[in-house]
């Protein structure tokens, strides 16, 4: 048996960062005050800059692209290289606001699972030895949101229900919870907004740790994600 399978490890990744000044300061805070350890950054925004010089003062934060196509492929009807090129200039991007490359790959409302986007994204993972969303030894936890069907569910961010959550749905080896904390901001333009808040006060709630400690459940980032691959190998 790997002996990554044998544990329970968690990464709590914060996506859109750089979306708003807003979502930026609320990344950060779930970051230094809660259980976040990883964000994905946009870098086509007027705050990713921003977001980038945040990062910088946390080392411990593992930062992966989030990338935004404004349409897919049909939309685009540009072909494939087109698609590419997009990927290559935010890549490209991130590295010169990060100054490394990321430590993992996804994108804005996971457009990377559209079947002919997929195949581009999973080129430029394996070009770069990248964890993609999906398709990586990392499993992808989407169940702590508070919106579907246009209707809001503040009950599904609580703490109460994070905690249900990490007690009865974290498997054994690495899994990725993907969530949305930031402040309500007049930039961000998305339906997501009051759940943003909603989502930060739960992860930065202190009874949280104690729930992870009591399920043997080790926080992680994607920076550690090559170590413990490498010694379930061994």
């Amino acid at each position: 048996m790997k002996k990554c399978a044998m544990k329970k490890y968690l990464i709590v990744n914060g996506d859109d960062f750089g979306a708003t000044r807003g979502i930026n300061r609320g990344i950060n805070q779930a970051h230094r005050c809660g259980i976040l350890t990883s964000t994905s950054l946009l870098v086509n925004t007027p705050w990713s800059q921003e977001a980038a010089e945040l990062s910088h003062t946390s080392p411990e934060l593992s930062v992966g692209l989030h990338v935004h196509l404004e349409n897919g492929v049909r939309e685009l009807n540009s072909g494939p290289s087109q698609v590419r090129t997009a990927l290559d200039e935010q890549l490209f991007r991130f590295q010169m606001f990060v100054g490394q490359l990321p430590t993992h790959l996804d994108s804005h409302h996971n457009v990377h699972r559209d079947p002919e986007l997929l195949p581009l994204f999973l080129e430029l993972a394996q070009r770069y030895g990248l964890p993609l969303r999906d398709h990586s030894e990392v499993h992808h936890f989407s169940k702590f949101y508070g919106q579907w069907s246009e209707e809001r569910h503040l009950e599904q961010i609580s703490t109460g229900s994070l905690t249900r959550m990490l007690e009865t749905e974290i498997e054994h080896g690495i899994t990725e919870l993907a969530c949305h904390p930031g402040y309500v901001d007049p930039q961000d333009t998305s339906s997501y907004s009051v759940e943003r808040e909603a989502e930060l006060w739960a992860l930065c709630e202190p009874r949280i740790r104690h729930v992870l400690a009591a399920q043997s459940i080790q926080l992680i980032s994607y920076h550690d994600v090559p170590r413990l691959l490498a010694g379930a190998a061994v």
